[in-house]
């Protein structure tokens, strides 16, 4: 089993719901030009697909697209929105998990991979995509950028979302790279706040380049967000782009 946690039924219940302002078509827009430009006429495989959030409007713009999930209460919620012909799923470890078939994109939003806690797990998964890849074919990944430099000596929590919906403050073992993000989430109807939180293993970019390497895997580009802006020295997050040799 994956170190990942497991999503449980309540938090996929209310994913949907509290992500609505990131599945939005103007928000996604730009997220599913830049997948489907990868993809080309060749299949998608989604890693942690969860609800579909991504997956589904891709596979509605005509690319064939496949799923890895561990949680089988996200993947219910996907279920929701589309059937299995349409939209395969299968849950496992996207790790170690391997489906039938070749893609042209190995794809992973929303941080996802950071799930992955330890740095062997993230390694394999690297190995994993490739090994799904045709050649020529590219793994995409969308990362933040680990906000160290925003940490005073004797600090140890930055925060992240400071809103009258939400508060979230990330907190950090640097020896292990280990970040907790933690959610206080305020209910519409009660005004009673909600905690939640999850642990994630941080890397640099550079870190997954090597692992990138060491799954024969090039880097082909780095941007600053799906929208093609540069990446830059105080960019908060990066789309990396590794092309799997001809």
């Amino acid at each position: 089993m994956t170190s990942s946690e497991l999503w449980s039924r309540a938090t996929a219940d209310r994913y949907d719901a509290e992500e609505a302002e990131n599945s939005s078509a103007a928000v996604l827009a730009p997220t599913l030009d830049f997948l489907a430009g990868l993809a080309g006429d060749g299949r998608a495989l989604e890693f942690a697909i969860g609800t579909g959030r991504v997956g589904v409007p891709l596979r509605e713009r005509g690319v064939p697209v496949a799923g890895i999930e561990l949680s089988e209460h996200m993947a219910a919620m996907l279920r929701r929105k589309t059937d299995e012909d349409t939209l395969p799923v299968t849950i496992g470890d996207m790790a170690k998990t391997v489906v039938p078939g070749e893609f042209a994109l190995v794809y992973l939003v929303y941080n996802t991979i950071s799930n992955l806690l330890t740095q062997d797990e993230q390694v394999e998964c690297f190995r994993n995509a490739a090994r799904h890849l045709r050649p020529g074919g590219r793994f995409v990944i969308e990362l933040g950028v680990p906000p160290l430099r925003r940490l005073p000596p004797g600090q140890v929590a930055v925060p992240f979302d400071v809103s009258d919906r939400h508060l979230g403050f990330d907190t950090f073992d640097l020896v292990e790279q280990i970040l907790v993000s933690n959610h206080f989430t305020r209910d519409q109807n009660t005004g009673q706040y909600r905690r939640d939180n999850s642990r994630h293993r941080y890397a640099w970019p550079a870190e997954l380049d090597l692992m990138a390497r060491i799954a024969g895997l090039e880097l082909e580009r780095r941007l600053a967000d799906w929208d093609g802006s540069p990446f830059v020295q105080d960019s908060d997050k990066h789309i990396s782009v590794w092309r799997k040799p001809a």
